[in-house]
C-alpha cells in the first residue's frame, strides 16, 4: 500500500514539505531574535514574558474553553505538563544565551528521541531491535556533539539537554491527555500554566524591561505561535516521513546565522551530530509508518469486496 492510500483525499508531500519550510523558517526566527536580545533580561523573565504575552493568542477560543468539558484526570495531567515544560522553556531561553545557535538546534533535535524512549515506560509501547540501534545511534550524534573530554561541557549545554528532555515527557504527557481533551485544550493549558511555572523564578530576579524587550519577546510569540499552527498544517498534509528530513535546514540555518550574524565559530562536528540525530528520527518515523501501513492492509487471504 502506497502512502497516497493511508492519507486523507486532500493529503499532498509537497504541500506538507512547504509547511515544514515555513515552520522551519518561524522557529529559526524565534532564535534569532532572542539571540539579538542578548541576554539583556534575565532567562527566566524572558519566558515568562514571552507566554504572558502570546496570552492575547488564546483570547479567539476563551469561549469554547470556557464551554468545554474538563475532567479531572485532564485537568492533572495537563496542569503538571504545563510546570514541567515551564522549567524546559526556562532552560532553553539560558541555552539561547550561553551556547552557539547551532548547538541549541542540534541538541534539540534528541527530543523525539526521548519520547521514543518515554513511550515504552510511559504508553507501554514496545521497542524492536531496530529502533533500539536507531536510538543509539543518535545518541552517538550527541557525543559528537558534546564530544566530552574533547571541549569544555557548559551549563548552557546542560540545560539545552535537560530541555530536550523535558520537551520529549511533556509531549508524551500531551499525549495521555489527549485521551479527555482536545488539541485547543491542550495548547490552552501549556499557554496557562507555562507562566505559571516561570512566575516565581522570574520575579526572584526581576529586571524592568523596556518597551523594545517587550516588542521583540511579542514578536517571538507571534513567531512561535505561527510556527507550531504551520506545523500542524505540515502534519495534516504529509506523513513525517516527509516532513521530518526538512527540520535539518534549521540546523542549517541556525548555524550560517549564527556565524555570519553573531560570529559564532563553524563548528563542523555539531552539524555531522545533528545530521546522525535526524537521520534516526527520520528512520524511526520511516519505521512507524510502515507498521501502521502493514496494519491498515489487509491479510492476503482476507475476503476481497466486489
Amino acid at each position: 500500500m502506497t502512502d497516497a492510500a493511508v492519507m486523507p483525499p486532500e493529503a499532498s508531500p509537497l504541500r506538507g514539505v512547504f509547511w515544514m519550510f515555513v515552520t522551519g523558517i518561524n522557529f529559526v526566527a524565534v532564535t534569532v531574535v532572542i539571540k539579538i536580545m542578548d541576554g539583556r533580561l534575565p532567562p527566566y523573565e524572558t519566558a515568562f514574558l514571552r507566554y504572558v504575552l502570546g496570552l492575547v493568542f488564546l483570547l479567539p477560543v476563551a469561549r469554547s474553553l470556557l464551554s468545554a468539558h474538563w475532567t479531572r484526570r485532564a485537568h492533572v495531567i495537563l496542569g503538571a505538563r504545563g510546570l514541567l515544560h515551564g522549567i524546559g522553556v526556562g532552560g532553553w531561553f539560558y541555552a539561547m544565551a550561553h551556547i552557539p545557535l547551532a548547538e541549541v538546534t542540534a541538541i534539540g533535535y534528541l527530543s523525539p528521541i526521548f519520547i521514543t524512549v518515554g513511550a515504552v515506560f510511559l504508553l507501554g509501547e514496545r521497542m524492536a531491535v531496530r529502533r533500539i540501534a536507531a536510538i543509539a545511534v543518535a545518541f552517538l550524534g550527541a557525543l559528537i556533539i558534546l564530544r566530552p573530554g574533547l571541549r569544555e561541557i557548559s551549563f548552557g549545554h546542560l540545560a539545552m539537554l535537560a530541555t530536550a528532555l523535558t520537551f520529549g515527557v511533556s509531549h508524551l504527557m500531551a499525549k495521555l491527555a489527549m485521551r479527555d481533551a482536545t488539541p485547543t485544550m491542550v495548547v490552552a493549558m501549556l499557554s496557562l500554566w507555562v507562566p505559571v511555572a516561570l512566575a516565581p523564578l522570574a520575579f526572584a530576579n526581576w529586571v524592568p524591561p523596556s518597551t523594545a524587550d517587550l516588542a521583540m519577546l511579542f514578536l517571538v510569540a507571534c513567531f512561535a505561535t505561527i510556527g507550531h499552527y504551520t506545523m500542524m498544517l505540515a502534519f495534516a498534509a504529509a506523513p513525517v516521513t516527509a516532513t521530518q528530513p526538512v527540520t535539518f535546514l534549521q540546523l542549517v540555518w541556525a548555524t550560517l546565522i549564527g556565524t555570519v550574524f553573531f560570529g559564532e565559530a563553524l563548528d563542523i562536528w555539531v552539524v555531522v551530530g545533528g545530521l546522525l540525530i535526524l537521520t534516526c528520527i527520520t528512520y524511526i518515523s520511516w519505521r512507524e509508518a510502515v507498521l501502521k501501513r502493514r496494519s491498515l492492509t489487509p491479510p492476503v487471504v482476507a475476503a476481497k469486496l466486489p
